[in-house]
């Protein structure tokens, strides 16, 4: 069986409240590995959706080898300023709070994209920009994926 992880992408609605539908799939990963909780953050271009214990590690990273970085103050700054602790409720929604979707101009049409541990929350037109970006520099990829003795 495959392990349960954060795959795929899907497009959403938030309702005029903010509210977020979690797709089944998701829903599954938070039920049977985590527990239901999601910590919502700021990040580049997106907002990311941590399962608390993920996103326990990654501040345990930040306060015990964050330190050491230059520069990464800053950032811990912005990332920590947007956190936001939020639950599924019996309809498996999540509420986005306003600051946020407001800081990524999300109005209406959002996208959710896994990425393993956890899944991002983009607006749809900022998604698109980025898929085009990316596809558009895929040969970059090469010597990492290659590295990693996927090419």
């Amino acid at each position: 069986m495959t392990e349960l992880r954060f795959r795929s992408r899907s497009e959403h609605s938030l309702d005029a409240k903010g509210r977020l539908n979690i797709p089944a799939r998701f829903r599954e990963v938070l039920s049977e590995v985590y527990n239901n909780a999601l910590i919502i953050t700021n990040w580049q271009k997106s907002l990311k959706a941590y399962p608390v214990a993920e996103w326990e590690a990654l501040e345990e990273k930040l306060l015990c080898q964050g330190r050491n970085q230059p520069g990464m103050s800053a950032f811990v700054r912005y990332v920590i300023s947007g956190v936001t602790e939020c639950s599924l409720d019996k309809q498996g929604r999540i509420l986005l709070p306003a600051m946020l979707r407001n800081e990524f101009g999300m109005s209406k049409e959002v996208i959710l994209n896994g990425m393993l541990d956890h899944f991002e929350i983009w607006d749809k037109g900022a998604w698109q920009n980025e898929v085009r970006r990316t596809r558009e520099d895929f040969t970059s990829f090469r010597e990492g994926l290659s590295s990693l003795g996927i090419l």
